[in-house]
């Protein structure tokens, strides 16, 4: 025990020492308006590079691909129902689904079902 401990001790210095040299020896960069432009063979950008995103657009996608994880979790326990014991399949269905509608009335009530803003 004392051994790994030691060697544990030894490789958190080592690691540090050697991240501490790479700090020392990295070249600094500064960012000017050049750098951080879109490259357009040497001219001005016309418009801007970055499309504005839209947040509640990504929050939909996001309600979106929990509950078709959600989907993909019930289909097997759809399979299931003949091979285990009835009562047993029963509550943890019932407790699953009672799961999914419970994150389902939170998003309805915190609004976040609204396709338009």
């Amino acid at each position: 025990m004392m051994i790994i401990s030691l060697i544990s001790i030894i490789i958190i210095i080592i690691s540090n020492i050697l991240m501490m040299i790479s700090i020392i020896l990295s070249k600094k960069s500064f960012s000017d308006r050049e750098k951080c432009s879109p490259f357009e063979c040497g001219f001005d950008p016309k418009s801007l590079a970055r499309i504005p995103f839209s947040l509640h657009f990504f929050l939909i996608t996001m309600i979106f691909l929990i509950f078709d994880v959600e989907i993909v979790l019930i289909l097997p326990m759809i399979m299931s129902f003949k091979l285990t014991n009835f009562m047993i399949w029963t509550k943890t269905s019932i407790f699953f689904l009672l799961i999914l509608l419970m994150g389902l009335y939170h998003e309805w009530n915190q609004n976040m079902l609204e396709w338009s803003k």
